[in-house]
């Protein structure tokens, strides 16, 4: 395996230690498996240990910028519950809840229609356990008893929608980069002096046939893909949808989106194995294509400027305005952060994608159906 050297040792955290010593004993290890451990290793995974969100923590979502942002969702999901026939029970899961803020508000608006409200069935799929007591205590005056589930295959069958908000950029993928000989897929291994470094396979793989030119690189995410199958064929099979909101791009396409965000900033993605935020850009395209392979029916996507504008966040904002005139500035810059159309605003970077059963009308929030 060929790797860079560094000057400067890392400060090195008890995840690197570990991972340097499987490293030395077995080998370099694959981007996917290296972002598996950052994330969800049992004792020094990032996600296991800490509440990663807010000011003290190391970014911020959507739900957390304002309240409009899970009341529309649950608003959404009220309609496509509508659409679904209205049925007596219906399990509303949210994949990866942060500290259960946007199921909160969702859970408040739904009231609007009692005969939804009545129905759900709150589902939480959730492996940290630190994330996990943070959820319970949001909800707990929510009127409901949530369950939680590590994976989504637990969620019991039956009419399903699903809130995925800042869930598939977590899910590992692998890389390879372009070579005079094929695809040679990128490894985590040791440089000279020990140090986790980036480092290539010495032999191609002989499945992928892809043109590119020399250097180029390639991630795919087949862990996305297999979640997205997998949801999905529930849905088509027992009546449902997916409501999916992530920062990536719409068409596939060479190129590193791999980062680590750690304090608010972006740092080395080897520099603090289980103690930044290792994700991925989502390739939007390649859920949509693997949602329809397994039965459903894809719609938009579309960016999450345009998707909360045709949900009515403008005049949800007037109206807190109205019942909360001292908070009119906090209102409107949250609204101003959550549709910013600019190329690295929030509105324009972050895309929104439903799936769902191919009986179902277009859902709210998408002017169209079109393949990414």
């Amino acid at each position: 395996m060929s790797t860079p050297t560094h000057d400067t040792p890392k400060p090195e955290t008890p995840l690197a230690r570990e991972m340097k010593a499987v490293i030395a004993a077995n080998g370099p290890i694959t981007v996917e498996l290296y972002m598996a451990l950052c994330l969800g290793h049992p004792r020094h995974g990032y996600y296991m240990t800490r509440d990663p969100l807010g000011l003290a923590g190391d970014f911020v979502t959507a739900p957390e910028i304002s309240q409009m942002f899970g009341e529309l969702i649950g608003l959404w999901a009220a309609e496509a519950w509508r659409h679904l026939g209205e049925p007596s029970r219906v399990r509303l899961v949210e994949l990866g809840p942060g500290r259960g803020t946007l199921m909160k508000d969702a859970l408040r608006a739904a009231r609007a229609l009692p005969a939804f409200h009545a129905a759900i069935e709150v589902h939480l799929v959730e492996t940290s356990p630190v994330l996990r007591g943070l959820q319970a205590a949001t909800l707990e005056h929510s009127g409901f008893a949530p369950e939680w589930h590590d994976a989504f295959a637990q969620v019991p069958d039956g009419p399903t929608i699903v809130i995925a908000n800042e869930f598939f950029d977590c899910l590992p993928v692998r890389q390879y980069v372009r070579g005079r000989e094929g695809w040679f897929e990128r490894l985590v291994g040791l440089d000279a002096k020990g140090e986790l470094a980036f480092g290539l396979a010495p032999a191609p793989e002989p499945a992928l046939k892809r043109d590119a030119p020399e250097g180029a690189l390639m991630e795919f995410p087949a862990s996305q893909i297999i979640a997205m199958r997998e949801i999905t064929e529930r849905i088509a099979h027992d009546g449902g949808a997916l409501l999916v909101v992530d920062y990536g791009h719409l068409r596939t396409g060479y190129g590193e989106t791999l980062q680590a965000v750690r304090d608010h900033g972006y740092t080395g993605v080897l520099d603090a194995p289980g103690e930044a935020d290792v994700t991925v850009h989502v390739d939007f395209a390649a859920l949509a294509q693997a949602a329809r392979m397994a039965g459903g029916a894809v719609h938009g996507p579309t960016t999450q400027g345009e998707f909360l504008l045709n949900l009515g966040i403008r005049e949800r904002a007037a109206a807190l305005r109205e019942g909360a005139p001292d908070k009119a500035a906090s209102i409107d810059t949250a609204l101003a952060r959550l549709i910013d159309m600019e190329t690295r605003g929030m509105g324009q970077l972050f895309k929104v994608m439903a799936v769902a059963h191919p009986a179902m009308p277009l859902l709210p929030g998408f002017d169209r159906r079109h393949d990414p």
